[in-house]
């Protein structure tokens, strides 16, 4: 079992940058692929950022690339996402979520567990 916390969301302004949290508890994600969803109110779940388990290789969905930074640190368990320029279509809940051993990182329906969620909100 893995059991995920972000924290680090927040009400901030358009250009404005804010970093969420990902603190993982009851296993090492060193095996584990770590991304970030998110979902905005009547919107389905979205890929936002992964970082691979073997190599830390970082993806990126289009939306997001250029301004956000997905980071891990397995030592501390704990995956960072660092996010500049934001824009108000980035409003939405993020989600934290860890998929082992995982190589499609883009998929939702792959990852295994699922953190409860971080608001960020974003005014013009």
């Amino acid at each position: 079992q893995v059991r995920l916390v972000e924290s680090g969301g927040g009400w901030v302004q358009a250009g404005d940058s804010l970093n969420v949290s990902c603190e993982a508890s009851g296993r090492s994600i060193s095996t584990y692929t770590m991304s970030w969803f998110r979902q905005a109110p009547g919107k389905e779940r979205d890929f936002v950022a992964g970082i691979r388990w073997n190599g830390g290789l970082a993806h990126y969905a289009d939306p997001v690339k250029g301004r956000f930074t997905i980071s891990r640190d397995d030592a501390k368990n704990t995956v960072l996402l660092q996010m500049n320029s934001l824009k108000p279509e980035d409003t939405a809940t993020y989600y934290c979520a860890a998929y082992a051993y995982g190589n499609h990182v883009p998929y939702a329906g792959n990852y295994g567990y699922w953190g409860q969620g971080t608001q960020v909100t974003v005014t013009p």
